[in-house]
């Protein structure tokens, strides 16, 4: 092992809340695509607003490449602790299972609902739902392979390229060897300690969104942009200095992270008033300086935000804190904070399912809603209220209750 280890009993509960606040914010993110001006979301308002394109603009860029950076981190553990095999079991069991359950129960009702949106459309969800799974193989769009006219992946494109990722991860880390992987942590330990290197990260990110693109159905990111989030989350946990340089350079990132966004967002706007051209994938001077921008600022995000988060959770403001932070709390202190803790394991567990579960019924609720005659602000806030509502409903009652509704949705 290397001189700075991570603690093996480390957790991190400022992660965990991370994930929940992106995949609940996914609920507001999706109910405002509703009302997009130049969408393609499964159920739309008549009447529409550019103020959801800003909101998503101010979400793509550090959400979901946040989520597959913690999902590295983690995964770096769960290696270290069951091995390349027992990681991959794993795996397949948390994330396949669910994969599997939700594609044939929970993915062909947002397809349903935006043929039923046409008035000549008149089938029944019973009789649409073999058609759903009419597909043909695309080996050219790995990982995702499986293409139809009705078929997708919808919102569990995020549960498939993380599949994939840690069954790549497993594979590879089964033929590195034991010596190669502590050197290579001593390398990025030992870089870490100069300023900015943390930074350097952005580079690659950069250049894969400039030249590959980014694809507006996967989250407004390559896929494998993803892996490079995926892949940098897993080295950030392997040595403890990696995450004292995030702390250190966190107010650095986020200035040129706003910097960059703040330059990459006018390049874009310009890029897509040309008749024709796609500022997402075309490879003009404009579009892919864009791009490059948009790349460096995602990972420059992520940098400020873990490390801005880290930095006060490494500032214990009291001598009460210090004693909880070496299990020394008194019962009182630990009473007190039983509550927060119950709250805490409750939405940390329920991460997963909500994220599966939320799309249909956002879907579902606004297909209803948009009927309405009302205002826009309050068709959104009835959809965003409706649709919190009824999926942490339906996680808590359908889901969290039962061994065979937590196996399905990955749950331990």
């Amino acid at each position: 092992m290397t001189a700075h280890p991570p603690p093996r009993s480390a957790r991190r509960p400022e992660l965990d809340a991370l994930r929940a606040l992106v995949v609940v914010g996914l609920v507001f993110f999706h109910s405002s695509l509703v009302f997009e001006t130049d969408g393609d979301f499964y159920v739309r308002n008549a009447e529409t607003t550019e103020l959801t394109t800003i909101f998503a603009a101010l979400c793509v860029i550090w959400a979901m490449p946040l989520l597959f950076l913690v999902s590295g981190l983690g995964a770096w553990h769960s290696l270290r602790r069951r091995g390349a095999g027992g990681f991959a079991l794993e795996r397949l069991r948390r994330l396949g299972v669910p994969l599997v359950f939700a594609t044939l129960v929970l993915l062909p009702f947002p397809q349903w609902l935006r043929l039923r949106a046409d008035p000549a459309y008149h089938d029944s969800y019973a009789r649409f739902w073999p058609h759903f799974f009419e597909v043909r193989l695309e080996p050219s769009e790995f990982p995702f392979i499986l293409q139809g006219a009705s078929y997708e992946t919808g919102h569990l494109w995020f549960v498939v390229l993380l599949l994939v990722y840690s069954l790549l991860l497993a594979g590879l880390a089964r033929r590195v060897p034991p010596g190669l992987g502590r050197r290579i942590r001593d390398g990025l330990g030992w870089a870490a300690r100069r300023r900015g290197m943390v930074l350097l990260p952005a580079a690659p990110v950069a250049l894969v969104s400039a030249l590959l693109g980014v694809e507006e159905d996967y989250g407004g990111w390559s896929r494998w942009a993803y892996l490079l989030f995926f892949l940098s989350g897993f080295a950030l946990a392997a040595d403890a200095r990696l995450r004292e340089a995030m702390r250190r350079d966190a107010v650095v990132a986020a200035v040129l992270g706003i910097a960059l966004a703040g330059a990459g967002t006018p390049l874009f706007l310009i890029a897509g008033e040309t008749p024709g051209a796609d500022p997402f994938m075309d490879l003009s001077p404009l579009a892919t300086t864009a791009r490059i921008l948009y790349g460096a600022a995602g990972w420059c995000w992520l940098v400020a935000i873990l490390g801005l988060l880290d930095r006060r959770r490494h500032t214990p403001a009291t001598e009460e804190a210090t004693q909880e932070a070496t299990g020394e709390a008194t019962g009182e202190a630990a009473e007190r904070d039983g509550r927060p803790r119950r709250m805490y394991d409750y939405l940390a567990g329920a991460v997963l399912p909500v994220y599966i579960l939320h799309q249909p019924v956002v879907v579902g609720v606004a297909y209803v809603v948009v009927g309405w005659r009302a205002p826009v602000a309050v068709k959104f806030a009835v959809i965003v209220v409706a649709s919190l509502a009824l999926t942490f409903a339906a996680y808590d009652v359908l889901v969290r209750r039962t061994p065979v509704t937590r196996f399905l949705f990955g749950m331990r």
